[in-house]
């Protein structure tokens, strides 16, 4: 058979651990042999960061604004006791972060739906997508732990040095406090990459904050997203057939639950964080979860939501046999190759990325799956594959 050609690259971000075991795998027994894959490759394992101080990670999310399409391989974010593993110069960022702030993006996940694994909530019948604002709230926020009674005070100090200021809380003891921040262009960015995703998928968008409470930092959100959507996205949505609804959190819950999917739900970066891992865990595994990086400009990096696996990973350097769910990985492949065919009208590329898909879903559907998902599954008496052995069954049927 001939092999699919790509007339322009994917930037390929390898990674860390088991992960990149799998990543190996997956081009070896299922993209190469009908792919003449074109990729621009950058190692995003930590060796190589550390070696490079970091600067890959930089090339890499610049050469995805040239190129538009990158797939990422889960990376490990170095805490104390990596630092001593891999002898490193200095406690690297997140790879995610840094490439995040680079394309100033925002990060949609969705579960990977699929007969056998059913959800916790019994109507969710379709994925419910999260887009979660990557920046500022809680995350990039200043605390203090204040000793006895005293005045704390938001102060606001003008270039001109005018100052304005707002009380906080007059203690009369011991407390805490803590003082966050957001900044309007990256709302601004965030509102434009959830309506833009939506158009993109054809499905309806919900946002939520606490605007009732937070009557000038959440209602702030909302405004923005509303101003954005009725100037430039009104119009392009009606066309599309899709709505776009605004509510507050604690309703946008309640209607979660009770729905049977099938939109985004935009959040906050604290709200994005939280309601990721419910809906992915909900949905049956963490595992089993896509995530792309959209920015505005229409930039776009697809990777696993999921870690590097580190524990099968030592199983496996000891010469144990592992049994890795590598579907969110296959996705991340499949997501960017289909991507990468929209933008160049490659129709056997975006083909080929359905047929990856239905050849995962079937294998596990056939009840040959990894021990993650052979421990939920309702499928009878399901085949446990190992990480190489579920790949292979995935390349048979494809």
């Amino acid at each position: 058979m001939e092999k699919i050609k790509m007339s322009t690259p994917i930037v390929e971000m390898d990674g860390d651990e088991m992960t990149r075991i799998l990543w190996k795998m997956i081009k070896d027994h299922l993209l190469e042999p009908h792919i003449e894959l074109n990729t621009e490759y950058y190692d995003l394992g930590l060796e190589k960061r550390n070696e490079t101080d970091d600067q890959i990670t930089v090339d890499s999310a610049n050469a995805t604004k040239k190129y538009k399409v990158a797939v990422k391989c889960a990376t490990i974010t170095p805490n104390a006791a990596r630092m001593d593993e891999y002898d490193l110069k200095q406690m690297w960022k997140s790879p995610n972060g840094t490439i995040r702030a680079i394309l100033d993006g925002t990060v949609f996940r969705a579960p990977i739906v699929v007969k056998g694994i059913e959800p916790c909530v019994k109507n969710w019948k379709k994925p419910i997508t999260i887009a979660r604002h990557a920046y500022g709230d809680v995350y990039k926020g200043a605390e203090m732990k204040i000793p006895g009674p005293g005045k704390v005070e938001l102060v606001y100090t003008a270039e001109d040095g005018t100052q304005t200021k707002e009380l906080v809380h007059n203690f009369t003891g011991e407390g805490i406090v803590q003082g966050m921040h957001n900044v309007s262009q990256s709302i601004e960015s965030f509102a434009r990459s959830c309506f833009n995703y939506a158009l993109d998928i054809k499905q309806d968008l919900w946002f939520a904050t606490k605007d009732t409470i937070s009557k000038k930092y959440d209602h702030t959100f909302k405004d923005i997203f509303q101003d954005i959507y009725d100037a430039e996205y009104d119009g392009k949505f009606k066309e599309a057939g899709i709505e776009y609804f605004y509510t507050l959190i604690d309703d946008a819950v309640a209607r979660v639950m009770k729905s049977e999917g099938g939109y985004i739900w935009a959040c906050k970066n604290y709200d994005g964080d939280v309601m990721s891992d419910m809906v992915s865990s909900a949905f049956g595994s963490l595992a089993m979860m896509t995530s792309v990086l959209v920015s505005p400009d229409g930039y776009y990096e697809y990777e696993a939501a999921h870690g590097t696996v580190q524990r099968h990973y030592y199983n496996h350097l000891k010469g144990q046999e592992t049994s890795t769910n590598s579907v969110a990985t296959i996705f991340a492949w499949s997501g960017a190759l289909r991507k990468r065919g929209e933008l160049d009208g490659n129709e056997a590329l975006m083909e080929f990325a359905d047929r990856l898909e239905k050849a995962t879903l079937d294998t596990i559907e056939s009840g040959s799956m990894t021990k993650d998902l052979a421990l939920i599954t309702t499928i009878p008496n399901p085949t446990v594959l190992s990480s190489e052995g579920f790949i292979k069954a995935v390349a048979e049927r494809l």
